[in-house]
C-alpha cells in the first residue's frame, strides 16, 4: 500500500522490487495484493497487452496509504478515481502512462540492488525557481547508507527533444545557486550586485537547496541522473552528447585558481551539477548496483557510487597543492642557500644571523668587515676590545719607581748649587 501510494501505479513485478527484492519472484507478491483487493483496499485498474496487470489503491486504501505516509513526511500520490463514461459505461482513465511506468520500473532496480528503501523514495517533487517555473524531478532518491544521500532522476523515452534535457539541466543548475527567502540582507545584496558572488563566497549551507536536501558528501551541486527507457541506442548518444556538448556549462569542473597552476590537475567541481547517464534496460539487465553509469565527461560505465566520487577533486587538489608548496618552499631554500654568502678569511658559510647582520639596514652600520663570518667576526671585535683594554690599563698605571729617585737627586743638587 505504501509503495501505491507514493507511485500511485505499479504492476506486481515492479511492486515485488519495490517491497521483496529479495524475494526470488513476485509470487507472493501477487498473494498479497489478491488479499488487500479482497478488503476493498487496492484493485486492477487495467491489463496491459502482454498481460500485466496494473494496481492502484481504491479510495479506502488511498486513505489508508495516507495515514501511513504522511505522518513520516512523504507525499501520497493522486487517488486514480473510477469513472465511467456516461454513455457507453466504459471505464475510464485506464490508459497506462508509460512514463510512470517507466519510473516505477527505475525506482524498483535501484531498490532492489540496494540504493534506497521504499520510504526514501519520492515522485514529481517541485523545484521552484525565481521565475516561479517549477522543475519537477520525475523521481528523488535518497539512500545515505549507499552513498547516494540524494538522487534527483528524470527518465526519458525519448519523447523530449535532446536540448529540453540541455534546459532541465540548467533549470537544476540554477534551482542550486538560490538562496532562501529569509537568507540575511547582506548575502543578498552581494549576490545581486556581485556576478561571481553566489560561487566565490556563498557557501553551499547558506543555498536555498540545503533546505530541501541534506549535503551530498562530495562537491558541487544535488546530482542528476537521466535513465532512458524503450528507444534505441544511437538516440540515446545522440542525447548524451548534446547534454555533453550544450549542457557542459552546468556539469563540467573548472581549474582551480592556485599559484601552481602547471602542478595542479585536479579539477573543481564545487559549483558543478554531477551528471550521469544510463538505461532502463541495462538497469533491468545487470542491476543498478552494477557498472551501468556513466558521468558526462568521463569514458566508460561505472557503478554509481564511483561515477558520483571525484577522485580528481577536491582532494587530490589539497596533495597536489601541499606537494607543490613543498617542492616551492625547497626551491627557494635551495637559492637562498647558493645565495648565502663565504667568509674571506675561513672559508666557511654565514649563518643566517650573521647574514641577516651585515644586510639589514638597522644592524649593517655595526657589522664590521661584511666580508668575514661570524666566529671571524667576533675573533676581530676581541682583538679590537683587548688591544682597547691594554691601552686603558697603560693609560692608568702608576710611574716605575726608578724614576722619581734620580729626579729627585736632581732637585737636591740643583738647591745645593744655589
Amino acid at each position: 500500500m505504501q509503495a501505491l501510494g507514493i507511485f500511485q501505479r505499479a504492476t506486481p513485478d515492479q511492486l515485488w522490487k519495490l517491497t521483496r527484492p529479495s524475494n526470488r519472484h513476485d509470487r507472493l507478491t501477487r498473494d498479497n495484493l489478491l488479499d488487500l483487493a479482497d478488503h476493498h483496499l487496492v484493485r486492477i485498474e487495467s491489463v496491459q497487452e502482454d498481460q500485466r496487470q496494473v494496481w492502484v489503491l481504491t479510495k479506502r486504501g488511498h486513505g489508508e496509504a495516507k495515514q501511513l505516509l504522511e505522518p513520516k513526511g512523504i507525499r501520497v500520490s493522486v487517488l486514480r478515481k473510477q469513472e465511467y463514461d456516461p454513455d457507453t459505461g466504459q471505464l475510464l482513465g485506464t490508459g497506462y502512462d508509460d512514463h510512470a511506468a517507466a519510473v516505477t520500473s527505475a525506482a524498483a532496480e535501484l531498490h532492489r540492488a540496494g540504493i534506497g528503501h521504499l520510504l526514501g523514495f519520492a515522485t514529481e517533487i517541485g523545484h521552484r525557481l525565481g521565475s516561479s517555473f517549477v522543475q519537477r524531478a520525475d523521481l528523488v532518491v535518497r539512500a545515505p547508507e549507499a552513498g547516494v544521500p540524494v538522487l534527483l532522476v528524470e527518465v526519458d523515452r525519448r519523447t523530449e527533444d535532446a536540448h529540453d534535457l540541455v534546459a532541465k539541466l540548467r533549470r537544476y543548475w540554477e534551482w542550486g545557486r538560490l538562496l532562501p527567502k529569509d537568507a540575511d540582507k547582506h548575502t543578498v545584496d552581494l549576490v545581486r550586485f556581485r556576478p561571481d558572488a553566489i560561487e566565490r563566497l556563498v557557501d553551499h549551507d547558506k543555498r536555498l537547496w540545503r533546505r530541501f536536501y541534506p549535503p551530498t558528501g562530495r562537491e558541487g551541486l544535488v546530482p542528476v541522473a537521466f535513465v532512458f527507457a524503450d528507444t534505441t541506442e544511437a538516440k540515446v548518444d545522440n542525447a548524451v552528447a548534446a547534454l555533453e556538448q550544450d549542457g557542459r556549462r552546468y556539469w563540467a569542473p573548472r581549474r582551480y585558481d592556485s599559484l601552481y597552476e602547471k602542478a595542479i590537475t585536479a579539477r573543481d567541481y564545487r559549483q558543478a551539477v554531477p551528471v550521469v547517464v544510463t538505461t532502463l534496460e541495462q538497469l533491468t539487465e545487470h542491476g543498478a548496483g552494477a557498472a551501468v553509469w556513466r558521468r558526462l565527461g568521463r569514458t566508460g560505465e561505472q557503478t554509481l557510487t564511483d561515477a558520483l566520487d571525484n577522485p580528481d577533486g577536491h582532494n587530490l587538489y589539497r596533495a597536489q597543492e601541499a606537494r607543490a608548496d613543498a617542492a616551492d618552499k625547497q626551491r627557494r631554500a635551495a637559492e637562498r642557500e647558493a645565495r648565502r654568502p663565504v667568509c674571506t678569511r675561513c672559508g666557511r658559510k654565514f649563518s643566517d644571523e650573521r647574514w641577516e647582520e651585515i644586510t639589514v639596514h638597522r644592524t649593517a652600520v655595526r657589522a664590521g668587515d661584511k666580508l668575514v663570518c661570524g666566529p671571524c667576526r667576533a675573533d676581530d671585535v676581541a682583538r679590537q676590545e683587548a688591544a682597547a683594554e691594554a691601552d686603558r690599563l697603560a693609560a692608568t698605571a702608576p710611574p716605575e719607581p726608578g724614576g722619581d729617585q734620580e729626579q729627585g737627586r736632581g732637585r737636591a743638587w740643583f738647591r745645593r748649587r744655589l
